[in-house]
Parts: C-alpha cells; sequence; structure tokens
C-alpha cells in the first residue's frame, strides 16, 4: 500500500521596496518636485549670474589696478629693476623712506638691512607687506611692520563674503523650502499616504537626500563658474590660492546643509498650517544668519575666527577661509568636521524623533517637549 503526500506550491510573496529604494524614491519625488518650480529655476539662474558677474567684476578690477607706489634707496633701487605693477620711487635716505611709508605717501619702503641680517635689504611696510611687491622678489626678503596687521584687505572680505553668502543663500532657501513642503504634505493629508506605504524615518531621509543633492549640486557649478571664470581672465593666483579651501567648503557645506535641512524638516513637522511655519523656523534661520555675520564682521579677528571654525553652524564659512588665509594647522579642518559629523548625527535623531511624533498631529502648533517626548 503505498501513500501519496500532496505538497502545496507556494507563491513568494510580493515584497515592497527596501528602505534603500524606499529613499530614493522619496529623494526623486523631491528633485523633480523642484525641477518643476519656476520661482527654483529663476532664483536658481540668479545666483548663477551673480556669480558670473563676480568673476567678471573681479577680472575688471585686477587689470584696472594702480602700480603699487614704493620707496628705494641709491642701495636698493636696483632690487625693484623689472619688476612689473611696482611704481619706485627713490628716497635721500633710509629714514625718508621710511617716513614716506608713515606718512602714507607709499605703500611699502624697501631700503638695506638693518644689523648685517641674512639679506641685503628689507621691505618696510605700515600694517601688511604688499602682496604684488614680495611675490614677484625672487627671494624672502625680512619683513618689518610698524605696526599690528589688521588683516582688513579687500580681498579677504570678499572670501569671507562669497563662501558666507553661498552658504547662507542655499541653507535658508532649501531650508524652508523643506519646512513648507512638509506643511503642504500635512495640510492636504499626502503624509498619511506616504507612511502607509513607507516608514516615517525612510520618508523623512528621502526629503532630506533630495534636496542635499539638490543644494550640492549648486556648488558644483558655483565652483564651476569660478574655476572657469577666474581661469579665462586670468586671475590663476587666486584660483591657485582658493583650490583647496573650495574642497574644504563643499565638505563642510555638505554637513551642515545635512544638518540644516533635518532641523528645518522637523520645525516644517510641529505646525499644521503655512502661516505658521515661521514660528518653529526662526530659530534655526537665526542659526544661519547669526553666524554668517559674526565670520563677515570678525573676518580679520584671528581669535574670534578661530573660535567660530569649531561651531557647527559656521564652521562651514570660517574653516575653509581660515585655511584660504593660512591661519589654520594641518589637523584643525579635520578636528572641526569631526565636531560637524557628530553634531550632524545627533541632530538628525532628534529631528527624526520630532518628525514622526508631530507629523500626524493635526491642528495647532506642536511643543517642542511635546514632540521630544512622543
Amino acid at each position: 500500500m503505498s501513500t501519496t503526500v500532496a505538497t502545496a506550491t507556494t507563491t513568494p510573496r510580493s515584497t515592497g521596496p527596501s528602505t534603500a529604494e524606499s529613499i530614493w524614491l522619496v529623494a526623486e519625488r523631491e528633485i523633480a518636485s523642484k525641477l518643476r518650480s519656476k520661482v527654483f529655476l529663476v532664483s536658481t539662474g540668479i545666483l548663477f549670474a551673480i556669480a558670473l558677474v563676480a568673476v567678471v567684476w573681479g577680472s575688471i578690477a585686477a587689470q584696472t589696478r594702480t602700480d603699487t607706489p614704493v620707496a628705494v634707496t641709491s642701495q636698493t633701487a636696483s632690487v625693484v629693476d623689472g619688476l612689473t605693477g611696482i611704481k619706485a620711487t627713490e628716497a635721500p635716505s633710509t629714514a625718508a623712506a621710511v617716513a614716506m611709508v608713515k606718512k602714507g605717501s607709499v605703500d611699502a619702503a624697501i631700503v638695506p638691512a638693518a644689523n648685517g641680517g641674512a639679506f641685503d635689504y628689507q621691505i618696510v611696510a605700515k600694517d601688511s607687506a604688499p602682496g604684488a611687491l614680495v611675490s614677484q622678489l625672487s627671494q624672502s626678503p625680512e619683513v618689518k611692520l610698524l605696526e599690528g596687521s589688521t588683516t582688513d584687505n579687500i580681498l579677504r572680505y570678499f572670501v569671507a563674503l562669497g563662501f558666507g553668502l553661498v552658504f547662507l543663500m542655499a541653507a535658508s532657501t532649501f531650508g524652508g523650502t523643506i519646512a513648507q513642503s512638509v506643511v503642504e504634505e500635512k495640510q492636504t493629508r499626502v503624509v498619511e499616504i506616504l507612511i502607509s506605504a513607507i516608514p516615517v524615518r525612510t520618508l523623512l531621509a528621502g526629503k532630506v537626500i533630495g534636496n542635499t543633492i539638490l543644494a550640492m549640486s549648486q556648488i558644483v557649478v558655483f565652483a564651476a563658474i569660478a574655476i572657469v571664470g577666474l581661469s579665462i581672465t586670468g586671475q590663476g593666483e587666486l584660483l591657485a590660492g582658493l583650490g583647496g579651501p573650495v574642497v574644504w567648503f563643499a565638505i563642510f557645506f555638505l554637513f551642515g546643509f545635512v544638518l540644516l535641512a533635518s532641523l528645518f524638516s522637523a520645525g516644517g513637522a510641529m505646525v499644521s498650517r503655512q502661516e505658521d511655519v515661521g514660528s518653529t523656523t526662526a530659530p534655526l534661520t537665526i542659526l544661519v544668519v547669526l553666524p554668517y555675520m559674526l565670520v563677515l564682521l570678525f573676518n580679520d579677528n584671528p581669535l574670534v575666527l578661530g573660535i567660530m571654525s569649531y561651531v557647527p553652524f559656521s564652521a562651514p564659512v570660517a574653516m575653509p577661509l581660515r585655511l584660504y588665509l593660512g591661519e589654520a594647522a594641518w589637523w584643525e579642518p579635520l578636528l572641526s568636521l569631526v565636531i560637524l559629523i557628530a553634531t550632524c548625527l545627533g541632530a538628525i535623531l532628534i529631528a527624526a524623533r520630532i518628525y514622526r511624533n508631530s507629523i500626524l498631529r493635526m491642528g495647532g502648533r506642536v511643543k517642542l517637549s511635546e514632540a521630544l517626548a512622543g
């Protein structure tokens, strides 16, 4: 007698997208919605046009710059022979040449070296030695400053302004857009459909990643405009000095933007109306604007600038500026980046908790203590 065993054929269950696929789907949705927005495209085009105009203006300013006035003596007159962009005036003596510097009639004086130094001559300047003069000398002579350096030159200010404006515009523009997008999804109940298919954290991650990709794309275009523009307009020296700091700026910008995007998403989840977005995002806007203003105002203060280069909200601007100025040791950007990444991870965890506990709560504004407590 034989026994027949019936076996059931099982069909594999259809599974939904993985976490990574879900995150990318949300990111694609964010990118597509921005690229369809005329406001976003027009504002981006205006920013790129401003960057191009700045490069062209810098080239015109460099070409129309007058020669650097320098005082020399009969013993040092031969030093400036053949130098370009230098207007030499011979003084009857070393004391007379130094007096011209003090009066401000010349930017620097080249006088015989005192006390039998290693060089035959030295540069005497009031607060900073003219770069156009020092860079053309075959040797690096001793530099004697009559006053402490104030380091408030125009180039320093504009480099600080450039880094600061790019980070400020990207963070504030995208941050506000992210918060408004979250509120819009709450108002239209779209978020209820989304989180029925994917986890809340996945939705938050996709929104942050999508906007980060767009922001980093803008940075790449800005860098391309700067590199091509400076190369074409013959500003190679400035480009060579900005190369490393720009790379560091892009790295700091990446983590700094993720930090702010996460917090803006959480701020948007705490309200249910577009009119209330400002009440939760205003403190975040201050965290973006205040450090930018401090870096800009104190760009010539090494102490304040050094402190700001370790504060996560100002490090993306302050640290690249210090690297450009040569005021930061090799290990300082690494330490600052570690602090920024640690702060970024902490902000993501807090933002995810606020977002999860607030996204489905309609009505009035959710208090921060309630959002954190769940």
